[in-house]
């Protein structure tokens, strides 16, 4: 693949055929300033970079802004062994803000750790002495459509809103900032949340699959979905009822909807692990042949599991949705279960309908995430762009995947491309971190993504937390996941 971006390139070409003038672009915005702090226990000096990086069509012209966060340690003389983390979110239409401020950044946004609202500001943004800059440089990228960044010129929106098409302009965007920071021959890896872990399995195909080869040390992948037949409920696909299941069972014991006695959770879902694998899989197989006496004992098991009725579940017919075990959970209390994070209660306008109003899981988080990314970047980096920070924006319902048939319509897997990277390079490893009550990309889809798609899972690492889709917004579980990156990091 050249420079230019395939699409971008014909649409840039068209216009000029057609006599079209490009709209005029202005320069890069570029922020830069200086810094220290404590992380890891060390002092440490670092400059930050905030600002856009054009990327051209084959002519040279700029199509398209994206805005990105670096931050470097300038305390260190050689960094030819300092790795670099990209780091971004996912959607897709999410802006980095999360991961930025939530785990890796030098600050972080403090918000209840008990699964409570966050209210409304001022917000408590934080010293993050849990970053990892003592040991790894950052850069945190806003794809086209979130955040700051943009389609600029001849470029449009849908030139960059695909599985593959992002995945071209990320890699594009990696290539440009090694080049500006002689950064070629340092560790990289890719660090994803959500469909950004999507994203980074995609990009190891544009960096890794061709002779200009941009070798990934690895990837560390938080809420993972690279597989959507695992989490699309559709007619005919069972799939993510095995999926979910687990968390399901995690959820109801969390709430107090099943006593597990002195058993671990964590033992408890190695048993829901075995019923799901086995007489869960074989019922919803056999389908119309099951028998009747075989379907009552199932529907008996997940109702114990789950703490749903056992009646909601026989008139599900074994296929309880996670939308709607959201809301059957705790409806006696009146209360729905988040999606984000199935710790968070909510309280809904109709206590007997079928899905809740929104995620209090989000909504318990945005506002402080929101309001701290934009003081930040202002107050702290002295960004002055004034047009609206995306956070997450509406992209989504434009992405398409040719690859794989239409995004809305068939199942994404870019699993394979983790697979064919181990097989390509010796060096490369993964880190899988998922949170026991996470509704949107359950731990068991990741796990059964891994085990299979041609994956060596000896250079996977699987690490769990008593949390949800972010976990690190419960304080025991980031020091956990920051202690899980580090040892990761080194190799251990």
């Amino acid at each position: 693949m050249t420079v230019a971006l395939m699409t971008a390139m014909a649409a840039s070409a068209a216009d000029k055929k057609a006599g079209k003038t490009a709209p005029p672009v202005e320069p890069p915005v570029l922020h830069e300033t200086a810094h220290s702090g404590v992380f890891g226990g060390t002092r440490v000096r670092y400059r930050a970079i905030a600002g856009e990086t054009h990327l051209s069509d084959k002519t040279g012209a700029p199509v398209a802004a994206i805005f990105s966060t670096t931050y470097l340690r300038t305390d260190v003389q050689d960094t030819s062994e300092r790795p670099v983390f990209f780091i971004f979110n996912g959607g897709p239409g999410s802006s980095s803000l999360w991961l930025h401020l939530g785990v890796y950044g030098p600050v972080r946004v403090a918000v209840p750790s008990n699964a409570e609202d966050d209210g409304a500001a001022p917000f408590r943004i934080i010293d993050n002495p849990a970053s990892i800059l003592d040991v790894a440089d950052m850069v945190f990228i806003d794809p086209v459509g979130t955040g700051y960044s943009r389609a600029i010129g001849t470029g449009k929106g849908k030139d960059f809103w695909g599985v593959e098409k992002d995945a071209r302009s990320i890699a594009e965007f990696i290539r440009l900032w090694l080049v500006k920071h002689q950064r070629w021959n340092s560790p990289k890896y890719l660090s994803g949340e959500s469909y950004g872990t999507t994203r980074a399995a995609a990009l190891m195909k544009e960096l890794q699959g061709g002779w200009t080869d941009i070798a990934i040390n690895g990837l560390v992948l938080i809420s993972s979905i690279l597989d959507f037949q695992t989490a699309r409920y559709q007619p005919g696909n069972d799939t993510p009822y095995l999926s979910y299941l687990p968390t399901m069972a995690a959820a109801a014991v969390h709430h107090g909807k099943v006593d597990i006695g002195d058993h671990s959770l964590q033992d408890y879902l190695a048993e829901v692990r075995v019923f799901t694998l086995g007489d869960y899989a074989s019922a919803l197989l056999q389908g119309n042949r099951l028998d009747p006496a075989e379907f009552d004992r199932v529907a008996a098991r997940m109702s114990a599991y789950t703490g749903l009725r056992k009646s909601y579940v026989v008139n599900a017919n074994l296929r309880v949705s996670n939308m709607r075990f959201m809301k059957e959970l705790l409806r006696d209390e009146g209360v729905s279960v988040g999606r984000l994070d199935a710790r968070y209660k909510g309280r809904d306008y109709d206590g007997v309908g079928e899905r809740f109003d929104a995620d209090p899981s989000a909504y318990g988080i945005d506002a402080a995430y929101t309001a701290a990314i934009n003081h930040y970047l202002q107050s702290r980096l002295g960004v002055d762009i004034t047009r609206r920070y995306e956070v997450l924006s509406g992209v989504g319902r434009h992405w398409t995947a040719p690859e794989y048939g239409r995004y809305s319509s068939g199942y994404v897997n870019v699993a394979p491309h983790i697979g064919r990277a181990m097989r390509e390079n010796s060096d490369f490893r993964v880190m899988v971190a998922s949170g026991y009550y996470d509704l949107a990309t359950p731990f068991f889809a990741s796990e059964n993504t891994f085990n299979a798609n041609g994956i060596d899972t000896g250079r996977v690492t699987f690490t769990y937390y008593p949390a949800g889709h972010m976990m690190y917004v419960h304080e025991p579980s980031l020091e956990a996941l920051v202690r899980d990156i580090r040892a990761f990091i080194a190799g251990r």
